[in-house]
């Protein structure tokens, strides 16, 4: 053997871990079955919690560096995917919870106020780690947080706030995409040109259509000034900036741009990759979005509207924290965007030369 041997049990600690199902009810002289598995899930999670963490502060590193090596996107996409398949394993675990009844809760849940999931620093950390900052939360949901966990902890959250977040190193990285305006081509004017013609179009088609009547047309018509609208928003940087000032949108129009582009060339050798991550991270708040609403309907079948042992409302409270602390809406919102393939403008030989593997 070339190195000192080692016992399995040692290796993993199991003495330490398999020792800390200390039970609450037990304490107060009357031990409730199903506070071991209510312990275990909980523990589990925070574990999994440890290890996207480990994979999200590695992701963090590679995207610091002022210029992201090209062999770096592969490893990116794989510790993002990852990311993926152990939010999975935090889904199906509910269903492992949900096998407890409200009864066989309530043997233990008195003893556990005021802890409460929310207290998970862990979760918080990955939640800040990806970007959702306290200035994109509910005023309710800081204000109540915060007042729950110990100053050390509060402390902490605070300090963090101080780094860069994946979202704005994201930002900084698509912000720095090179194909959409060259020396003598830049996509975004024919972009816009192509994008008026189908709207105007479109208007054609509603005024035109004899199966709607007057008012129908007018409605229709304002629906499509409304989209007019919203495509306006990507040509005018006062007016985006605005809506960034307002917490609209998170990311710079550069980068908005630059998904866009990402997405409608998304085949292109060069761009797969990014395109992989891109898909990742709104998989990543997808499944946490799910975690979250599941998460809600399994306080509701345990607690029905009781307030959570931590004082928050419940079923409630995880209700409204379920849409709100997204990440990645603006990657979910470039969907809006997208033309038909027919229609994206055709770029110059340079530039798909660029985006394509040359071999000579």
């Amino acid at each position: 053997m070339k190195y000192e041997p080692i016992y399995y049990g040692e290796y993993l600690k199991l003495d330490q871990i398999l020792d800390s199902q200390k039970l609450m009810s037990e304490k107060h002289g009357s031990p409730a079955h199903d506070e071991t598995l209510f312990i275990i899930i909980h523990q589990t999670y925070e574990l999994w919690f440890k290890q996207i963490l480990h994979e999200i502060d590695s992701i963090h590193k590679l995207f610091s560096n002022e210029v992201l090596a090209p062999n770096s996107l592969s490893t990116i996409s794989h510790r993002l995917n990852r990311i993926t398949e152990i939010q999975r394993i935090l889904n199906d675990q509910l269903n492992v919870i949900e096998t407890m009844s409200p009864l066989d809760f309530m043997e233990f849940r008195d003893f556990l106020v005021p802890a409460s999931g929310f207290q998970s620093i862990q979760f918080r950390m990955i939640e800040l780690k990806l970007g959702l900052r306290q200035e994109y939360r509910l005023h309710a949901d800081k204000a109540f947080f915060n007042s729950r966990l110990k100053k050390e902890d509060r402390d902490f959250m605070i300090k963090l706030e101080e780094n860069t977040t994946l979202l704005e190193l994201i930002d900084k990285w698509l912000s720095r995409l090179p194909f959409g305006k060259k020396e003598n081509f830049d996509f975004w004017e024919h972009y816009q040109e192509t994008v008026d013609k189908m709207l105007s179009a479109d208007a054609q088609i509603i005024k035109n259509n004899k199966t709607l009547n007057e008012k129908q047309i007018e409605f229709e018509l304002k629906n499509l000034e409304a989209t007019r609208e919203t495509f306006s928003v990507l040509f005018d940087e006062k007016k985006y900036n605005k809506l960034k000032e307002d917490g609209e949108v998170r990311i710079s129009r550069e980068a908005k741009l630059a998904l866009i582009f990402i997405k409608l060339f998304k085949d292109e050798p060069i761009l797969q990759m990014p395109n992989q991550i891109l898909d990742l991270l709104i998989d990543i708040d997808e499944l946490f979005t799910t975690w979250r609403y599941r998460h809600a309907i399994m306080a509701h079948r345990l607690l029905g509207r009781k307030i959570g042992t931590g004082g928050s409302s419940g079923h409630d409270y995880l209700k409204k924290s379920t849409e709100n602390n997204r990440v990645f809406t603006d990657f979910f919102n470039v969907a809006t965007f997208l033309i038909p393939k027919s229609s994206v403008p055709e770029l110059p030989i340079e530039i798909k030369k660029d985006l394509s593997f040359t071999y000579e």
